[in-house]
This record gives C-alpha cells, sequence and structure tokens, in this order.
C-alpha cells in the first residue's frame, strides 16, 4: 500500500510530484530544494545555506511519516556545480551521524534558476502505515496541505 507524505514544512509542489511517499516499510522523500515553505520561492545564495534548507524540508517530510534522519538508507545529491561538494557536505554532516546512509552525488542543470542543490532519498522505518486522519473527505491529501500537527482528531 501507497501512502502519501504531506507536511506544512515543505513547499507545495509546483508540479506533478509528491513530497513523500510510503510504500510499506520504505520512505521516499522526492526531490527536495531550497524553496522556503512559506513563500514557496527559492532561498538562500550560498551552498551551505540552500543545503541547510534542504535538508530541513527533507527533515519534515521524514517526520510527517514518523521516521527521521537517522532512518534514511540512501541520499541521492545533484549539485550544479560540482565544486559546491565541500561546502554542502559540510552542511550534510550535521544532519546525519554514523552509519551514515549510503550516497551518490551527480552534477547536473536544476529546473529553477539559482537553486544549487537538489537532494532526495529512501529512508527504511518499519511501523503501520499512515492513514488519512478522520474528518477530511477522501482525497483532501492531494488538494490540500496536512501535517500531523495541523490535523484535529486522531490518525
Amino acid at each position: 500500500m501507497k501512502q502519501e507524505i504531506w507536511t506544512d514544512g515543505v513547499a507545495r509542489p509546483w508540479g506533478p510530484w509528491t513530497p513523500g511517499m510510503r510504500a510499506g516499510d520504505f520512505i521516499f522523500v522526492g526531490g527536495q530544494g531550497p524553496i522556503d515553505p512559506e513563500t514557496g520561492s527559492l532561498k538562500g545564495e550560498t551552498i551551505q545555506e540552500q543545503t541547510r534548507l534542504t535538508l530541513e524540508s527533507m527533515k519534515a517530510v521524514l517526520e510527517a511519516a514518523g521516521a527521521s534522519m537517522g532512518d534514511v538508507v540512501k541520499v541521492t545529491v545533484l549539485l550544479t556545480n560540482l565544486e559546491d561538494f565541500s561546502g554542502m557536505n559540510g552542511v550534510y554532516r550535521t544532519f546525519f551521524t554514523e552509519p551514515y546512509p549510503t550516497r551518490i552525488t551527480y552534477g547536473v542543470a536544476l529546473s529553477v534558476p539559482g537553486m544549487r542543490v537538489e537532494i532526495d532519498a529512501i529512508a527504511y522505518a518499519p511501523q503501520p502505515v499512515l492513514t488519512e486522519p478522520k474528518g477530511i473527505e477522501p482525497g483532501a491529501w492531494r488538494t490540500r496541505r496536512f501535517s500531523r500537527q495541523s490535523v484535529s482528531g486522531p490518525m
């Protein structure tokens, strides 16, 4: 069973994708970038600022799914300039502990002008699949953003 993961901790996607998806014991965090969750705009000038916001968004998706950065087993990092690797890596280290997730880093062109980094992840977090909260109409997860904190009633 697949379960979409939505949270107010990330910007609303501007295309046809979901911030996160739980499939059984795995959580797939879609590509996160340095997009301010409140404004939906690119934020941060340096690779360090952009990496921090990107990883904060990843953390928000994981927490909405009942997981943590410690549950991440695989990370893909996309950099528009591979010379930013060291700056990205310095911030990355502050979000993960040993044993570090497996990781690959690519040099790419990203679709948002000024965006220097995008990161996705896979986490392993065995627990019950989340269900839609009571009092929310079916399918609302696709059109509105909810977090565990913003929905009243048991989940």
